[in-house]
């Protein structure tokens, strides 16, 4: 298995073990492939819930600019609701599984 395989894998199994969530594998691998280099960065392979900044990032370079939605409190409060989800206790939590969970929130796999 490729670096990559290994990555999604751990993945889907935080999908599984700490949201409750069966993901869609085709999904995740396109979602993980769309982030590029990124995910073998230990930095910027993963999202602090608490840093307003990174969630800035995340709402306005991946849900506005990747997915095209437009800027309203529902980005805000999906972005919130993906975090409790993950566990705010949680301390990695990886960029892949936030923008997969976004991108199924808003029913935006058709981007991929």
């Amino acid at each position: 298995m490729s670096k990559r395989d290994d990555l999604i894998a751990k993945y889907a199994a935080d999908l599984k073990d700490k949201c409750g969530i069966n993901p869609d594998m085709d999904l995740l691998t396109k979602v993980t492939v769309g982030l590029g280099p990124s995910i073998y960065n230990a930095d910027s392979s993963t999202v602090s819930g608490s840093d307003e900044k990174e969630l800035a990032t995340v709402k306005n370079n991946y849900l506005i600019k990747k997915l095209g939605l437009a800027d309203t409190a529902d980005l805000d409060k999906a972005i919130a609701s993906v975090m409790d989800t993950y566990g705010q206790s949680n301390r990695n939590k990886y960029r892949a599984v936030v923008y997969y969970m976004l991108c199924v929130h808003f029913k935006k796999s058709s981007v991929y």
